[in-house]
């Protein structure tokens, strides 16, 4: 048998038994987790429990991963996720080694053999994961030494969104790495590939079972490694193919903030369902085929059916089950119904916060966007602050001026003589040229009885007096009650509220864990990945606002307002106003379904910003 023809077998042998496979997939995929979840949450609450705060923000989070007590909990995470995969690879693979008459009796069977050895399943698990990373290590080491020796002499922003050779050279020696990397694991797992059957079937010690298996593999391992690329990109294909359906079906409607949010409910809803079954059924059915691709290099004959498994019930008993599995799936399903329902809201009361003005249409930061974004009737104008050599407060993201202009000057060595010669404006279009980097006081200057202004505290290890240089700016221009700050540095905001306790203050976090309802502020503000319902009630509970960015499509900003933001940071303040509108006239239906088609992915294409920084 050739490999593709061996390829072809494993996926008609997953397709013969679909329903079987199919449904103790998505049952163990729900059992893991669920017994999975509680455990995450404490090694969660282990993380931050370490720290002197109720939670830990993205640069929280970064130090903390390469501190030994993070590398234990990131470690542990990492291992209870490959837990839940080998016990559902363990369960497929045991469905094959029964015989198939009675598919009840066939999953009951299974499972028995998966929890009778559960332990040795769950040290094998461990050390698949420890003999995995001895092997990427080293392959990561280099990795990243190559990404601090290439990207660490401009502003990340920088290399993002312009690509100088030195990203590309970057890009391309960790896409040599991963390539080695997959070579090298490909080896390894194709003498593995017995060692899981040989725990599960054959009673064979967990850390004997590879040595075993790679004896088993002698002779073979070049079959099975094209074998395991082949089923590879088979299910790429069948994991890709209902996603590109999806996406045509939903892409041929044509899309408008106004009545055209309707048009997407229905086909939301009918693709919604239809995506889930069928993303569903290819993950666990090419599960099964990679199992049917192992089992036929396992010499055992399969095992009949035991006893137990055959006996009693009979059909009164089965469809007791039956009746049992309904009542809970209807159960799950009006649970289900009402979780999503509190997810919409009856009435919208949330603010506009232009993203660096309005940073969609007019270059960022400068008082162009800011302009715009105040004719476009943002509540909140967002801007970044930061201090120049000669003591100014001045409007400005990145660290340097590489990404805007391509002038290699970090912003903390600039004068105002430097700035003035700056040209902030032409990367966006060339009408705007005559856009130089602004300060603070001109930006409230401009805001002053026309909109509030947030902002945001940035620093890059090289700040001076900068908080209280803000103050000394807003209270000259009498703006206390007009302006809020927040940063991404959790400290910064504490020193805020200290020097000026009635001040509106916010904590920035890109990602975070713990209970970030807990932090100090009036405000937290996070990415939309980090946004939930859950989130948005604890923080609503602890009497601070939750702002989500950045949002620029308008079918995730309904969903934003939906899940219950109260405010939306935002490249296109005009377009947010508009989804505001259209909202009002929805009724819960329609929101509901405008909150699924986005979790499809659906999009009206709006333009993307250069950067997805806060």
């Amino acid at each position: 048998m050739t490999p593709m023809q061996a390829v072809r077998h494993a996926y008609g042998v997953a397709w013969a038994r679909r329903w079987l496979f199919g449904g103790v997939y998505l049952v163990m995929r729900l059992a893991v987790y669920a017994v999975i979840a509680p455990v995450l949450a404490l090694l969660v609450n282990l993380a931050v429990s370490l720290s002197n705060q109720s939670a830990l923000t993205d640069q929280d989070i970064a130090a903390y991963i390469f501190t030994p007590g993070g590398m234990v909990v990131t470690i542990g995470i990492a291992s209870l996720l490959l837990v839940a995969e080998v016990l559902i690879f363990a369960a497929l693979a045991a469905l094959l080694r029964f015989e198939t008459g009675d598919r009840l009796a066939t999953a009951r069977a299974a499972l028995g053999v998966i929890l009778s050895r559960l332990r040795p399943l769950l040290v094998f698990a461990g050390v698949f994961l420890l003999r995995v990373l001895l092997i990427a290590l080293p392959f990561l080491a280099v990795g990243g030494a190559a990404a601090l020796w290439l990207l660490g002499d401009y502003d990340i922003n920088y290399y993002l969104s312009t690509h100088p050779p030195e990203f590309l050279a970057a890009v391309g020696i960790g896409a040599v790495l991963l390539l080695a990397l997959a070579v090298v694991l490909l080896l390894r797992l194709s003498s593995w590939a017995l060692a899981l059957h040989l725990v599960l079937f054959a009673d064979t010690p967990p850390v004997a079972a590879f040595a075993a298996s790679a004896a088993r593999m002698r002779g073979k391992r070049t079959g099975l490694k094209i074998e395991i690329v082949l089923w590879l990109l088979v299910r790429t294909v069948l994991m890709v193919l209902p996603g590109l359906v999806a996406g045509v079906v939903l892409n041929l409607v044509p899309l408008s903030p106004g009545n055209g949010l309707r048009v997407a409910l229905a086909l939301a809803l009918i693709v919604a369902g239809l995506w889930a079954l069928a993303a569903t059924m290819i993950s666990g059915l090419a599960l099964a085929a990679l199992a049917a691709l192992f089992d036929r290099h396992f010499a055992e004959r399969p095992a009949p059916l035991p006893d137990a498994a055959r006996s009693p019930g009979g059909l009164r008993r089965r469809g007791g089950v039956v009746l049992v599995a309904l009542g809970v799936l209807v159960a799950l399903a009006f649970w289900t119904g009402d979780k999503l329902l509190e997810r919409v809201t009856a009435e919208d009361d949330v603010v506009v916060i232009a993203h660096r003005g309005a940073a969609g249409l007019r270059p960022e930061n400068t008082m162009a966007s800011v302009e715009q974004a105040i004719a476009d009737g943002a509540d909140w104008v967002e801007i970044d602050v930061q201090e120049t050599v000669d003591g100014r407060v001045v409007v400005m993201h990145d660290s340097d001026f590489m990404k805007l202009s391509g002038i290699d000057l970090k912003i903390w060595d600039a004068t105002m003589d430097d700035l003035a010669g700056i040209d902030i404006g032409s990367w966006f279009d060339p009408a705007y040229a005559d856009q130089r980097v602004p300060l603070l006081r001109d930006v409230l200057a401009a805001a002053r009885g026309r909109a509030n202004v947030l902002i945001e505290l940035k620093y890059y290890g090289h700040d001076v007096d900068l908080e209280n240089r803000v103050i000394g700016i807003v209270e000259e221009l009498g703006m206390q009650d007009r302006i809020a700050t927040m940063s991404l540095k959790y400290p910064a905001v504490q020193k805020m509220l200290t020097l000026r306790p009635g001040w509106r203050t916010g904590v920035l976090a890109a990602t975070a864990v713990g209970d970030l309802a807990g932090l100090q502020g009036d405000f937290i503000a996070v990415n939309t990945g980090a946004a939930s319902v859950h989130l948005a009630r604890m923080v609503e509970a602890a009497g601070k606002d939750l702002y989500v960015w950045t949002v620029n499509d308008p079918l995730q900003m309904s969903q934003m307002i939906s899940m219950g933001a109260d405010g939306l940071i935002t490249d296109q303040p005009a377009l947010a106003r508009q989804v505001l509108e259209a909202r009002a006239g929805l009724n819960s239906a329609e929101r509901l379904a405008l909150w699924l088609s986005q979790q499809l992915g659906l999009d009206m294409n709006v333009k993307a910003p250069r950067d997805d920084q806060p």
